[in-house]
């Protein structure tokens, strides 16, 4: 998706651009430690913590007025600095050999329970699953947090992977019951394998719950980019109609979150998901959630 964002660009405008991909918190610490004299223009990252991490240290510029009229602004920077291009959710998969719907955990809380020795799986150093630990910390302490994660650890035991992609496919294996993931990582599994060898499904847990999270991708121009115009053409190319509809078109399984347009691939109604309302700025920069996951020595 990434790469038809950036042909579609410079189809469009002539200017040539150069990707650098690696993990988010590869690249921007990567950005981080270089400061003012970092060679990129823009960074486009998977989750928001880490634009929140590089605002904190004043590397990015702010965004301009007419890039951010094309998404709503719940979704980007309450401060202006990044803004919001797509989003996935936060949900459960789990083998339908193993369970049935009827028994799935209502709350992620609930997967800390002893019933769920030995069925979870979890990826706790995957990016994707600090805003959960971060939305847990904020709305029940840290202490609270802490005492959860004992509890994921414990019922993980050796069920512990390296990211998403190999938890859902252990899941749809059946090497492990249950697991939460962003839906993506479903659907993609899905399109490589094919619907017939799909042997898992996708479940949501209550409306509001610390664990149904709403998760941004977003991107920003660096303050030291010597092609500040160019780069701001981008941003404004990625929430633009066109870049949009790329997204909704694409095979990354995400809601385009810009100009109006919605998804193309079959996934539940972007204006049906009942996320906990939990303000981008709140998520922070990712820092309090690594903190406890070493704590509980989950990372």
């Amino acid at each position: 998706t990434t790469d038809a964002l950036v042909t579609g660009f410079e189809k469009a405008t002539g200017i040539q651009v150069s990707v650098r991909s690696d993990d988010e918190d590869v690249l921007v610490n990567q950005i981080a430690e270089e400061g003012t004299h970092s060679p990129a223009d823009v960074v486009y990252t998977e989750n928001s913590p880490a634009l929140e991490l590089l605002q904190e240290k004043g590397l990015l510029a702010p965004v301009s007025s007419a890039a951010r009229a094309e998404v709503p602004a719940q979704y980007s920077s309450p401060k202006g600095d990044w803004i919001g291009v797509s989003a996935r959710v936060s949900v459960l998969v789990y083998n339908t050999s193993q369970l049935k719907a009827a028994q799935l955990p209502k709350s992620v809380l609930d997967l800390a329970q002893p019933r769920w020795k030995g069925l979870l799986g979890l990826a706790p150093s995957e990016t994707d699953f600090e805003p959960i630990v971060t939305a847990v910390a904020d709305r029940y302490g840290k202490a609270a947090a802490l005492r959860w994660l004992a509890g994921l650890k414990a019922n993980a035991g050796s069920h512990v992977y390296p990211d998403n992609e190999t938890l859902t496919s252990e899941v749809n294996k059946g090497q492990v019951a249950i697991g939460v993931i962003n839906h993506y990582y479903w659907w993609r599994l899905r399109a490589e394998d094919g619907p017939a060898a799909m042997h898992s499904a996708l479940a949501y847990f209550s409306p509001g719950d610390a664990g149904y999270l709403l998760n941004v991708s977003g991107a920003a121009v660096l303050r030291s980019s010597p092609h500040r115009a160019d780069a701001e053409r981008f941003l404004q190319f990625l929430d633009s109609k066109a870049g949009q509809e790329i997204i909704a078109h694409g095979d990354s399984y995400e809601y385009p979150l810009g100009s109006g347009v919605t998804t193309a691939q079959p996934l539940t109604p972007f204006s049906s998901l009942q996320p906990e309302k939990l303000n981008l700025a709140r998520l922070g920069d990712g820092s309090e959630a690594i903190g406890l996951l070493q704590q509980a020595e989950l990372l």
